[in-house]
């Protein structure tokens, strides 16, 4: 018996091995959030003054209850003007007038705008020269809603040591453009837009020994400027998410990102309540990096990884836009896959957002969001031409 007993008990065994195969199975992921869906409603720019032809928009901002699109208009021969317009509710939209104060400034494309106290600034560019590089100008509104071109020496934007000038923002303490030129990332700060001042080649935004530094993006902080991007370390391919600030926009320090452990970027930054947000490449995705109060009103936490948007195609993915709504935030990622909108409450969750039209990825294709109270703005200028859509965002996950 015994040795029956001990025969059995393989058999045994086995069936109680199926048995608990069949009553367990691994965790099963968290299912993705549903998307958002908003009520998108189409409005309509109307051509500026002059010549007709096509629009091409490139950025979006609002503040001070006007909302504002920049870009150009391109006449049947490809030839460019500047153009803006504004609007007090992101409905009915007036065109600006912009006066020009150079050659190159009479068929700039703004590309990027700011706001702030109801007034835009701008900076456009159009390519020229021997070289043919850009040549950049920066715009600013008056009291009069008009928009004028700001002369500045050649050497200000451009020079044997440019790169790019990139996005502007405004605040309390004046405005900021982010750029980087050959020494690293750099900066230029005016109080009124009349002037910029550019601020290359000093520590900690110069490249050195430890990496080569790239400014992408600028915000207006509770005590001052935010600026973003990456530094990549000598003899590596990829950079790690880099942050700076500044009382005033002249002098900078780096920030520490707790847990930055994958390499990426910092494509898109914007003040959302308390918080700082920003969006860019984590890894092999795309994830956000909030800085804000710690728990229970204590002092500030310092930067900490946020929600990840995209997990994967990282290494070609694009923040085009970053905006902060009553109740969260929007982004908008194009990658090769394709283009997707994403919402937040905090930077922590995202859910997907259903956008109104296909988000282009491409050369000569813009994408741009904007947002003020419940509202955000979505311009898109692709193969089919040029839209705008704003939308009351409904609530998301947290």
């Amino acid at each position: 018996m015994p040795s029956r007993r001990l025969r059995a008990m393989p058999g045994v065994v086995a069936a109680c091995a199926v048995l608990l195969a069949g009553c367990w199975s691994a965790p099963r992921p968290a299912p993705e959030p549903a998307p958002l869906r908003p009520d998108w409603r189409a409005v309509t720019l109307p051509t500026p003054p002059g010549a007709p032809g096509r629009l091409l928009l490139r950025d979006a901002a609002a503040c001070g209850g006007r909302w504002f699109v920049v870009g150009a208009v391109a006449d049947a021969a490809g030839v460019t003007r500047p153009a803006a317009w504004s609007s007090p509710d992101a409905a009915a939209w007036t065109p600006l007038r912009l006066s020009a104060r150079s050659g190159y400034g009479a068929e700039n494309v703004l590309r990027a705008v700011g706001c702030r106290d109801g007034r835009l600034a701008a900076v456009g560019a159009k390519s020229g020269g021997v070289h043919g590089n850009p040549r950049v100008s920066t715009w600013r509104q008056l009291a009069d809603g008009s928009v004028v071109e700001v002369p500045a020496e050649f050497e200000v934007f451009g020079g044997p040591d440019a790169v790019n000038v990139g996005r502007i923002a405004g605040g309390p303490q004046g405005w900021v453009i982010a750029g980087n030129r050959g020494t690293g990332a750099a900066a230029w700060s005016s109080v009124d837009a009349g002037e910029f001042r550019l601020v290359s080649g000093v520590p900690p935004l110069a490249s050195d020994a430890a990496g080569r530094t790239w400014a992408a993006d600028v915000a207006a902080g509770a005590s001052g400027w935010v600026l973003v991007g990456s530094s990549r370390a000598p003899g590596r391919l990829d950079g790690d998410p880099a942050v700076w600030t500044s009382p005033d926009g002249l002098g900078w320090r780096r920030e520490p990102l707790s847990g930055a452990g994958a390499p990426g970027d910092l494509q898109r930054v914007v003040r959302a309540g308390e918080r700082l947000v920003a969006v860019g490449r984590r890894g092999d995705g795309v994830g956000a990096w909030i800085e804000g109060p710690g728990a229970a009103g204590a002092a500030r936490a310092g930067w900490r990884p946020g929600g990840v948007l995209e997990r994967a195609g990282g290494a070609s993915a694009q923040v085009a836009g970053l905006a902060a709504v009553d109740g969260g935030l929007v982004a908008v990622v194009l990658s090769g896959a394709g283009g997707a909108a994403w919402f937040s409450t905090d930077g922590g969750g995202w859910s997907p957002v259903l956008a109104p039209a296909p988000l282009p990825v491409g050369a000569d294709r813009s994408v741009a969001v904007a947002g003020a109270g419940d509202r955000v703005l979505l311009l898109v200028d692709g193969a089919g031409g040029a839209g705008v859509w704003s939308a009351r965002m409904p609530g998301g996950p947290g």
